[in-house]
């Protein structure tokens, strides 16, 4: 039966495997410029913060200090304790899982069990709760694998790097993609870019990314709740 879930969660992880494999080869490649191959795979393995490791090289390299970097890394990565709340209710009853799906709750593992239904007929809570490991175990297997072989081809062949950062946008512009698809609502996606783009106009940059977030979450809260209703009709 492991194997069977485990199998399962590969799949519904494919989409990762390929965004991760290229974006991490991606760092690993900025990574290689200024630092040892190896020190990707440390990162990748305790820190696992996709865009935060990119930043941490960015600023390293251009002389930031500790408590600037401390700063940065917490406004940027802000956004998981949204992310948290979010998965309150499906990790609750994750047991001994539970520390490590906490730890590796990236973008794209939320993106892919964000939407997963409840508990099936034919699963049982333990198997959903191994899927959920499974799925984010994968996941950050993915990352260290791309860092690794990118620092690690950067540090044998010089390469040129003209525009590799965009790959980290270019991979959330394939999983909204791929969200959009799988749930068929596209109201809460379409609501969300827009007040995204509403505040990083009219907000100073400062505090657009947390304003971005917090709008946006206000906003599909809404929609959530209006659509329940009208699903729901009139009370008598």
């Amino acid at each position: 039966m492991k194997n069977n879930v485990f199998a399962r969660a590969f799949r519904h992880s494919i989409p990762v495997l390929l965004g991760y494999i290229a974006l991490g080869a991606a760092f690993g490649l900025m990574l290689s410029r200024n630092y040892p191959w190896w020190l990707a795979l440390i990162m990748s393995v305790v820190m696992y913060a996709g865009a935060g490791q990119i930043y941490a090289v960015s600023i390293f390299a251009a002389g930031a200090g500790i408590a600037d970097a401390m700063l940065i890394q917490f406004v940027l990565n802000a956004r998981h304790m949204a992310y948290g709340i979010t998965m309150l209710k499906k990790y609750a009853a994750a047991g001994k899982y539970k520390p490590y799906l906490i730890f590796a709750l990236s973008d794209e593992t939320f993106a892919l069990l964000s939407s997963l239904p409840d508990v099936q007929k034919n699963e049982t809570l333990d198997e959903r709760n191994a899927f959920m490991f499974y799925v984010s175990l994968l996941d950050q297997c993915y990352w260290v694998a791309g860092c690794t072989l990118g620092a690690l081809a950067g540090s044998i062949i010089p390469l040129g790097l003209d525009g590799i950062d965009f790959a980290l946008t270019a991979l959330f512009i394939v999983l909204l993609i791929e969200q959009i698809t799988r749930l068929k609502k596209a109201a809460p996606f379409v609501a969300s870019a827009a007040l995204t783009v509403a505040a990083v106009l009219l907000l100073p940059s400062a505090v657009s990314l947390l304003g971005a977030l917090a709008v946006s979450l206000a906003a599909v809260h809404f929609i959530a709740h209006f659509n329940n209703a009208r699903a729901k009709g009139p009370s008598c």
